[in-house]
C-alpha cells in the first residue's frame, strides 16, 4: 500500500461541498475586492512641527480606468490633502501604496473623490480595477445617462466589502433592511433614499462598497446605529442613483452646486417644543436675499424679553413641508435661479401666505 505524505494527503482530499449561494458570495468577493481599496489619512503633530500622525483609516473604491476613487466625506474631513495613502490590490495581486490626490467632494451627500496616478517612476502604469456598476462605465468628463431610480428590494442579499479596524478586505454578508432611510451628512443637511442593511459595517467599513449578489454596486457604506460603536446590524449607505448624479459632477468641476434658500431654519424637533407640529420656522432672512424681497420675516426678540416667532414655510411649489427634510427634497429638483413659490404661515395673523422667491 502507498503512504501518503501529509502535504499529499491533505491536497488530496476533494473540493469543499459549497451550496451555490457560496460559490456566488465567493465570486462576488474575488471579483470585487481588487476595487475596494484602504485610505489612511495623516495630519500635522501639534507638538512636533513638520511631523505627520495617522489620523484615520477608511475604504474606497476605484470608480472607473482614470483612477478616480470614491469615498465618504468624512473619511478625509480632516486630513492633511498632502498625505492621503491609498493602497490599492493590482489585478495580479500585488498590493501598492499611492498618493491620493483630492478632486472635490460633496459635503451635504458624505462623498469625497480622490485621483491616483496612473504613472510612476519605478512602473509603467497601474492597472485599476473599476468596481461593477448597474449601468455601465462613466466617460471622461462625466457624462452619462443613467436610470433615475436603481430598483432594490427588502429582501435582497446585501454584501458589504471594507476595511473595519484596519483589517483589510473584510466582507459581509447580509440583506438589504429597509429603503428610503434619511442620515445626517457632516453639514448637517438630510441624505435621503439611503439604504438600511443588516451586513455588518464597523468603524473603517465607510465609503466602502454595498453590493448586490450578481457583484454590482448598489450603495457606498457611510454609517452604522450604534450606542456601543460596534455593528449592532443596522448599517446606512448612501445609494447609487446618488453617487451617479454627485460622483460625475465633482469629476468635472470639483463641487456639486445645489440651490438655497439662503435662510437659517430652526431644526424640526426643537421647534416642536415650541408647539410647531408641521413646517419649517424661519429664524433669519438675510438682507437683500431673494427671500426678503419676497416679504419672508424672521424671528426676532421682542423688547419685552419674549421672541416674536417668524413665518412657518409650510408647502414649496404646492408639495406640503412638513419638516426641513421635505425642503431639501423639493429643492434638490430645481437649478440655482429658479423662481419657486412658498406656502408660509404666519404665526401672528393665522393665516397662510403666499411668498414667491427664488432659490
Amino acid at each position: 500500500m502507498k503512504r501518503m505524505g501529509i502535504l499529499e494527503s491533505i491536497t488530496s482530499y476533494p473540493p469543499l461541498n459549497l451550496q451555490p449561494n457560496e460559490q456566488q458570495t465567493i465570486k462576488v468577493f474575488k471579483q470585487s475586492s481588487p476595487s475596494v481599496v484602504n485610505i489612511d489619512t495623516f495630519r500635522g503633530s501639534a507638538v512636533l512641527p513638520n511631523v505627520e500622525v495617522p489620523l484615520g483609516t477608511g475604504s474606497g473604491f476605484v470608480w472607473d480606468d482614470f483612477g478616480h476613487v470614491v469615498t465618504n466625506f468624512h473619511v478625509i474631513r480632516q486630513a492633511n490633502p498632502d498625505s492621503i495613502a491609498v493602497t490599492v490590490i493590482q489585478p495580479d495581486g500585488e498590493r501598492v501604496t499611492v498618493k491620493g490626490t483630492i478632486v472635490g467632494v460633496d459635503e451635504d451627500k458624505d462623498i469625497a473623490v480622490l485621483k491616483l496616478p496612473l504613472l510612476d517612476p519605478n512602473r509603467r502604469s497601474y492597472n485599476w480595477a473599476p468596481i461593477s456598476r448597474p449601468h455601465g462605465s462613466f466617460s471622461p468628463n462625466g457624462a452619462e445617462n443613467v436610470i433615475p431610480r436603481l430598483p432594490l428590494c427588502v429582501g435582497q442579499t446585501a454584501v458589504a466589502i471594507g476595511n473595519p479596524y484596519g483589517l483589510d478586505h473584510s466582507l459581509s454578508v447580509g440583506v438589504v433592511s429597509g429603503l428610503n432611510r434619511e442620515v445626517r451628512a457632516p453639514t448637517g443637511r438630510p441624505i435621503e433614499g439611503v439604504i438600511q442593511t443588516d451586513a455588518a459595517i464597523n468603524p473603517g467599513n465607510s465609503g466602502g462598497v454595498l453590493l448586490d449578489s450578481s457583484g454590482r454596486l448598489i450603495g457606498m457604506n457611510t454609517a452604522i446605529y450604534s450606542t456601543s460603536g460596534g455593528s449592532s446590524g443596522i448599517g446606512f449607505a448612501i445609494p447609487f442613483d446618488t453617487l451617479a448624479y454627485s460622483v460625475p459632477n465633482v469629476i468635472r468641476s470639483g463641487r456639486v452646486v445645489r440651490p438655497i434658500l439662503g435662510i437659517s431654519y430652526l431644526e424640526t424637533n426643537r421647534a416642536a417644543l415650541l408647539g410647531i407640529t408641521r413646517g419649517v420656522l424661519v429664524l433669519d432672512v438675510p438682507g437683500g436675499s431673494p427671500c426678503e424681497e419676497a416679504g419672508l420675516r424672521g424671528t426676532k426678540k421682542r423688547g419685552d424679553g419674549g421672541v416674536s416667532l417668524g413665518d412657518i414655510i409650510v408647502s414649496f411649489d404646492g408639495n406640503r413641508i412638513d419638516r426641513e427634510a421635505d425642503l431639501f427634497k423639493y429643492m434638490e429638483s430645481h437649478k440655482v435661479g429658479d423662481a419657486v413659490t412658498l406656502g408660509v404661515r404666519r404665526v401672528v395673523e393665522e393665516v397662510e401666505e403666499v411668498r414667491k422667491g427664488r432659490v
